[in-house]
């Protein structure tokens, strides 16, 4: 009988697997170099690795879920298809004239990021839909087979985005067009904006849609290798893919719509973050994910992660609902290098898992962050259960090369670096909390990621936070998130509406996607130990030119739209949390209906008391806290801390797939959950 789960996050620097017996709760978790030539290599090996280690045969996996780079990638390095684009004629410059949004205003130098379809890829039609959804300029038969024409006298492309004006409302000429063109150019994918974002805001939708065919074919080919691969290996496994949104999709939906997993790795890493809070009760959670390339941090309110709906990735705008992630290129593997200013920077470039750090001896000589934490002393001489062997003399000769040319020791300036990439980790978190209005000391820090540990202590002193809670298995956090996650879609309706008159609009709407998301649950969440539907309005000010999403009722209770007087009640405290006021006298609308349908597949599962036990360190080290001498300090395997221990720092907590640093000036205790608490005796 297939009673595991299995969760698989890729990583720029490691893969992470994490798997669950559904009957007995019992976990395993593993941890292999990433192969970036081909994601899927790293995932089969690691799984014949792990069902090696555990014994766990191919036939008891019962669903594998997975967090992918993919599509994160070709688009950070434009590696995806060649587009064509059709839109309603006078409008193809669309795309490349964007919101006119300059990122770095004062750089008179920068150029904006050139579109992903060229100007002579851009198609157009004659056709028109009004702002209501009424056809002002009919789609003949003879424009259509126009089209074709010249699409086939053009030059050969994997991939087309068709994207008309106020196609959200009517779809119907989208619809023909594509229909065509799969009926007369049968090997190319298509994409519509009214099937991948079909809301207003003409630029965004585009945008998104043509985002959608330029990955589609990439990650077409590897979803379709990496499901027949482990078809083979575990035959009875349903396979999920994660979408940026917190859930799970299946992957006949990744393959259609492959912009929704431009987050999926960091987006996994959330969810498990919300999970392991709830073990703790811990509701308000700032995360700090360190990987080997970035930082990822994400804040949870109430157990609940904040939802952000349009986002910029490598330059391009994509408007669907996305976990509210902000992302830095510093991690472990990020470099040091000296500037043009003569001043230490640290990242953006990273060593990856190839060649890596100068301490993982696989050909690596750049300074990184691992290498400085090496040199500190703050990393074991081995990484992954003994599977990774640390030179330190390595370590040392690559912060050499930093130290020498500034007239600093090797000491100094690894303290140096792990100070500016903590840095760099702190204005992140600033990012999405201070920036936001919310006080970063009202929340606990939980670090994961194979880094989070080492920098936890050192970015919450920084922000006055007093709690870190460490999670049981903080450096696999992401593929646990995959276990926890979901199977979650989402429906919207662009409905425009004064909340001041007749909301008959709203509730034709509202009926319409609820109907949508009972069939979904019906079709795609069979199976499942629960589902529930969950309503929420996009609302503003008129005059406003970007709303707030107001959610309506709790996880489990009927989606009903509530009156005028409560719908305003709701906004109100929405705009007074996010903006700090509110006008009760000015006019509101109503501009999106959205329906989220959730199939619960995985609960939290109850924290029962352990005994408490003696913690023994299995051997000391000198540590550098600071320049001025080493401490010697002792070393603690996770595995031997049990529920109430306390421990005064300093103190270098090591496990398979993390280490956690305790500097002098924090202590650490054990929840019955087997969380990690650090408390900062000093915060700023």
């Amino acid at each position: 009988m297939a009673d595991w789960i299995v969760g698989v996050d890729v990583g720029g620097t490691f893969t992470d697997f994490s798997a669950r017996d559904l009957r007995t709760g019992t976990v395993h978790i593993h941890k292999r170099p990433s192969t970036p030539d081909d994601p899927s290599r790293a995932i089969l090996e690691g799984l014949k690795e792990l069902q090696q280690k555990t014994r766990i045969s191919g036939e008891d996996i019962a669903r594998f879920a997975h967090g992918t780079t993919v599509a994160t990638n070709a688009l950070l390095q434009r590696k995806g298809a060649t587009v064509r684009l059709i839109t309603t004629r006078g409008f193809r410059d669309l795309v490349e004239i964007g919101r006119q949004v300059r990122p770095l205003i004062y750089d008179l130098q920068e150029d904006a990021p050139a579109p992903l379809v060229s100007r002579s890829n851009r198609l157009e039609v004659s056709e028109r839909i009004g702002s209501r959804g009424e056809i002002i300029t009919e789609l003949t038969e003879a424009e259509i087979a126009r089209l074709i024409a010249d699409l086939q006298a053009g030059p050969k492309v994997e991939s087309i985005a068709i994207c008309l004006l106020f196609s959200f409302l009517n779809p119907v000429h989208e619809q023909r067009i594509a229909a065509a063109i799969r009926a007369e150019i049968p090997d190319v994918f298509v994409s519509i904006s009214s099937e991948v974002q079909p809301e207003f805001r003409e630029y965004e939708r585009f945008s998104t849609t043509l985002i959608n065919a330029f990955l589609q074919p990439e990650v077409g080919r590897y979803m379709e290798r990496l499901k027949g691969a482990i078809a083979l290996v575990a035959p009875n496994a349903k396979f999920g893919i994660f979408q940026s949104s917190g859930g799970l999709m299946s992957i006949d939906k990744a393959l259609e719509f492959p912009v929704r997993t431009a987050l999926s790795g960091p987006a996994a890493g959330a969810v498990g973050a919300a999970a392991a809070g709830g073990k703790s009760a811990v509701g308000d959670i700032v995360t700090l994910d360190i990987g080997g390339t970035s930082t990822d941090v994400c804040l949870i309110r109430s157990g609940q992660m904040e939802i952000a709906h349009v986002r910029d990735i490598a330059g391009f705008r994509i408007r669907l609902p996305m976990v509210d992630i902000h992302t830095v290129g510093a991690g472990g593997g990020s470099i040091a290098h000296i500037g043009p200013d003569g001043l230490m920077k640290v990242g953006p470039e990273s060593a990856g898992a190839v060649p890596g750090p100068a301490c993982y001896c696989k050909g690596g000589v750049k300074p990184t962050v691992s290498d400085a934490n090496v040199v500190l002393g703050r990393l074991p001489a081995s990484l992954a259960g003994g599977g990774m062997i640390i030179d330190r003399d390595k370590a040392v000769e690559a912060v050499r090369t930093i130290a020498d040319p500034l007239g600093i020791s090797v000491v100094k300036a690894a303290l140096g670096i792990c100070g500016v990439v903590s840095s760099n980790m702190t204005r992140a978190i600033r990012a999405v909390s201070t920036q936001k209005g919310h006080d970063p000391r009202d929340f606990a820090l939980m670090p994961f990621g194979g880094a989070g540990g080492l920098h936890a202590a050192d970015v919450a002193r920084s922000l006055g936070i007093r709690r870190i809670l460490v999670p049981t298995a903080p450096g696999i956090l992401c593929a646990e998130g995959l276990i926890e996650a979901d199977l979650q879609e989402n429906f919207v309706f662009t409905c425009r509406t004064p909340l001041n008159g007749s909301l008959s609009a709203i509730e034709a709407a509202v009926k319409q996607l609820d109907e949508q998301a009972q069939q979904w649950i019906a079709t795609e969440a069979r199976g499942a130990e629960g589902a529930y539907r969950l309503l929420t309005l996009d609302m503003r000010y008129v005059g406003q030119n970007y709303e707030l999403p107001v959610t309506l009722g709790q996880p489990g209770e009927t989606p009903d739209l509530p009156g005028t007087d409560a719908l305003k009640d709701a906004f109100f405290e929405a705009h007074q949390r996010s903006y700090g006021h509110v006008d009760r006298d000015a006019p509101i609308e109503i501009m999106n209906v959205r329906m989220k349908a959730v199939a619960r597949l995985s609960q939290v599962a109850p924290v029962s008391e352990l005994p408490v036990g003696p913690a023994k360190a299995s051997e000391h080290h000198d540590v550098w806290f600071d320049e001025k001498t080493p401490v010697s300090t002792p070393i603690y395997p996770r595995s031997t801390l049990e529920a109430g221990i306390r421990i005064q720092g300093p103190a270098i907590i090591t496990q398979f797939d993390t280490t956690t640093v305790v500097p002098p000036w924090a202590s650490l205790t054990v929840d019955p959950a087997l969380s990690l608490i650090l408390e900062i005796d000093d915060a700023q």
